[in-house]
């Protein structure tokens, strides 16, 4: 410690502005305490998550006194990471409606803190101040705390909060649909690292049978020979996008409903594996192949979860056939490591929203334009697959985005939820672009076939208190659990450009997400490689389902496969 600094705190110690009275020289101690206790008050609602909160905080106490044995200066780190937890907390709900669990803890990546640098640049300065703060005053309250707790009794106490938080987490199991509340912040952190420890030393992050009778033949570089010139393929992922008429009583414009439907007339029906939210569910379905209910818990950190594990996906798949892959990302690639997930399914070139500049939230002509000036550099190298991200009907839906870019002749169709109106002026934004795109493919790109798919990634968040109104909250998270089809259908289209679909075998009425890149390639004409045509006949036998069919049976199964096959690594 350099000299000036201890002499400072060797002369200026509460003791010498308190007197030697050890109630007032232990009176910090209480206050970060009390102060505890109030933090409980404002953000903790319920029995259980407020005795939760009264464990955690013993058990993080505990936990410094055994380290330091100064009550004084264990309420105070305890304290500080209190707040730091409830502000990243309230941070991450804003972004994701989701607050902070254990599992935040479990999956620490270089992709988050690079995340939150570029979002936040203002980040450090707030650590070096937080720091040089904390420092000094952690000292004084070191010098001055007249109290000393034996290590074994602290200990001894932790492993007594410990055992009680965990007899609460199995009296009262926390549910999955708990972390989406701006509240109980301390107790969710707490209460789910009960489970997630408990549920990763039974099968890890990966659902997967222990061992099977057979193995996949890894493909060979050479061994996709397409039958004829294949197309480009465009996947356009529509962010929050379904038909609004599965929703009873919902007024729509004339003539709504076109968008949803194919090259051949039919509306397709896609059943995927996230409700309101969760955009990046639907990613790791369509690019991976996979389905993120094997992940359990975990499934909400699927990405961060699969990035650098999971390679076995759509793109690599292309890669085979000879086809560059680029996909367009509207924020910073480091966001649930998006980027490293892509790149590691098989994604060459990956574009996000620093390079490709913009807003968060644009009108898809927007990203349409981007894509079509990438078309223009790359497509005379090699066939492309290009992955579309849209984000134009993304919540919040209580403000007209890009007003200006309304339709010429919209109008309300009155519905008495605003939110609807505003998502149906959206739609019709969307199916106005989407037709724009298709005619300057066409016209900028003379005979180049395209193959064209798009999918609905989930239901708008607001759709799942209309589907049926007359539930509480109790029935509609019963439901949302179970997977009931109403509240994670939304549709899957086709369409075509100078290009006639090979096979449409797969392209079911019904279809599970994670059999999506089986249609794709299928319509494009290409040979399946192993992992792919051992899927082909899970969904033959399953009709159309994935990790709905026996019970995740055949899921389990299949990711044993690929790990066996080295296609899934470290899961």
């Amino acid at each position: 410690m350099p000299p000036l600094l201890s002499t400072l705190t060797s002369r200026l110690t509460l003791s010498a502005a308190l007197g030697q009275s050890s109630l007032a020289r232990a009176a910090p101690t209480a206050a970060f305490h009390l102060a505890a206790l109030a933090v409980m008050a404002w953000s903790e609602i319920g029995a259980v998550p407020m005795a939760a909160f009264i464990l955690a905080w013993g058990l993080i106490n505990c936990f410094w006194l055994a380290l330091l044995r100064r009550p004084g200066l264990a309420a105070a780190l305890s304290f500080l990471l209190l707040v730091i937890l409830v502000a990243i907390s309230r941070f991450k709900f804003q972004v994701l409606w989701m607050t902070v669990t254990f599992i935040d803890v479990m999956i620490i990546d270089s992709d988050t803190f690079t995340f939150l640098w570029a979002v936040f640049p203002k980040l450090r300065t707030l650590a070096i101040v937080v720091l040089a703060t904390a420092v000094p005053l952690g000292i004084l309250i070191w010098r001055a705390d007249p109290l000393r707790v034996r290590r074994r009794t602290a200990m001894a106490g932790g492993a007594a909060c410990l055992v009680a938080l965990a007899g609460l987490e199995f009296a009262f199991p926390f549910l999955e649909g708990e972390s989406f509340g701006d509240d109980n912040y301390v107790s969710s952190f707490a209460r789910s690292g009960v489970g997630a420890v408990s549920e990763f030393t039974t099968h890890g992050f990966l659902e997967s049978d222990a061992a099977v009778n057979n193995q996949l033949e890894l493909a060979t570089g050479d061994s996709c020979q397409p039958a004829a010139r294949p197309p480009h393929i465009i996947l356009v992922h529509d962010e929050s996008s379904f038909d609004i008429r599965a929703i009873d009583g919902i007024k729509v414009p004339e003539h709504y409903g076109g968008y949803f439907r194919s090259f051949d007339g039919k509306a397709r029906k896609f059943l995927v594996e996230g409700a309101g939210g969760p955009s990046w569910f639907a990613e790791y379905n369509v690019l991976a192949g996979l389905s993120v209910r094997s992940y359990g818990r975990f499934q909400f950190f699927v990405t961060r979860i699969a990035a650098g594990r999971v390679e076995r996906g759509l793109p690599r798949a292309l890669q085979r056939c000879g086809y560059r892959t680029f996909a367009n990302y509207p924020v910073y690639g480091g966001f649930l490591s998006a980027g490293s997930f892509y790149r590691g399914v098989g994604i060459q070139n990956f574009v996000d929203g620093k390079d490709i500049g913009g807003g968060v939230f644009e009108p898809d002509r927007f990203y349409y334009d981007v894509a079509t000036r990438m078309i223009g550099r790359e497509h005379g190298r090699a066939p492309m697959f290009l992955y579309v991200y849209l984000t134009a009907n993304h919540f919040t839906w209580d403000y007209p985005l890009r007003a200006e870019f309304t339709p010429r002749g919209w109008r309300s169709p009155g519905n008495k939820v605003p939110e609807v109106n505003e998502f149906l002026r959206r739609q019709a934004m969307s199916e106005r672009d989407y037709a724009d795109f298709l005619a300057r493919l066409e016209r900028d790109f003379p005979g180049e076939p395209f193959l064209i798919v798009r999918y609905g990634d989930h239901q708008p968040d607001f759709a799942k208190r209309l589907i049926d109104p007359t539930i509480d909250f109790v029935e509609l998270g019963r439901r949302l659990m179970s997977y009931d089809p109403r509240y994670y259908m939304t549709y899957y289209a086709i369409d075509t450009i100078n290009f006639q679909p090979r096979n449409l075998a797969s392209a079911l009425d019904l279809l599970d997400a994670p059999y999506l890149p089986l249609v794709v390639q299928e319509a494009a004409g290409l040979p399946l490689d192993p992992s792919f045509a051992e899927q082909k006949r899970i969904l033959e036998r399953c009709k159309g389902l994935f990790y709905g069919c026996a019970g995740g049976a055949e899921a389990r199964r299949f990711n044993r496969l690929l790990i066996d096959a080295g296609l899934i690594k470290g899961l």
